[in-house]
């Protein structure tokens, strides 16, 4: 079953910071039939970026941004709203704060307080992970994406990173049997995955075998593509990631 393709627009925050609009209008014309944001640069609203992309048929599928915990809280909810998207991301954790056994159940504390906080507002938590969270505790040899599963609030889902699994230590298609219907977004990038600083690489050209990854994923609403980093010209890795997908029938663009 093929699903809709967004990307994450942190893949492209240079470009964004340099020309907003223009790099936004070529996400868009490469068939992307949505996009996934990270901020927004400075003197770009919300609101404003919201018109654009209803202008161009690109839905909001889900925002990366703070918890809206502390300081954080009314500018987390206010730009949530003012893109009218319910999925909020905690898109990063610092790694000490999975450090320990301890450590990670005060971080999975904060996450739940905060889904009680998205619940009240009409909208929903979701958890991203980088490679840490797969990688076994120092005092316990557990994994807290694990522990995620025990003590998470349930309502909170997951953005699986498949790349970043795998660096972990964990493949692919064994996160995905873990986390189960859990797993409401699937993060497509593709590179070494060797655990080095290795640059990324547009998807289909690297470790990762998404002909198994993404149908294995299967409660899975959108595909998301992220390049963290890339040695070449990335809207060129951007798009030759979206052709990929969309020429092997596991997602679709824009009608």
């Amino acid at each position: 079953m093929s699903r809709p393709l967004a990307l994450q627009l942190y893949s492209l925050r240079e470009a964004l910071a340099h020309d907003f609009e223009a790099t936004v209008r070529a996400v868009a014309a490469i068939g992307y039939a949505g996009v996934e944001t990270a901020g927004f640069p400075e003197g770009v609203s919300a609101a404003a970026a919201k018109a654009l992309f209803d202008e161009l048929g690109l839905t909001v599928c889900s925002a990366h941004a703070p918890l809206p915990l502390g300081d954080a809280a009314a500018t987390t909810l206010a730009q949530l709203h003012a893109l009218e998207c319910e999925r909020l991301i905690c898109a990063w954790l610092p790694p000490e704060t999975y450090a320990t056994l301890d450590s990670t159940y005060r971080a999975i504390d904060k996450l739940n307080e905060a889904a009680a906080v998205c619940a009240g507002q009409g909208l929903r938590l979701g958890v991203h992970n980088h490679w840490f969270e797969f990688e076994p505790l120092a005092d316990t040899g557990r994994r807290p994406y694990d522990i995620w599963l025990e003590r998470l609030d349930p309502h909170i889902f997951f953005e699986l990173d498949a790349y970043w699994a795998k660096v972990g230590g964990v493949e692919p298609l064994e996160a995905l049997r873990r986390l189960g219907p859990r797993v409401e977004l699937l993060h497509v990038k593709d590179g070494p995955a060797d655990g080095t600083q290795s640059p990324m690489t547009a998807v289909g050209t690297g470790a990762l075998d998404y002909t198994t990854i993404i149908p294995a994923a299967t409660a899975a609403k959108w595909l998301i593509v992220e390049i963290d980093r890339c040695a070449t010209d990335m809207l060129t890795a951007v798009e030759a990631s979206q052709r990929y997908l969309v020429g092997k029938g596991l997602g679709h663009g824009h009608a």
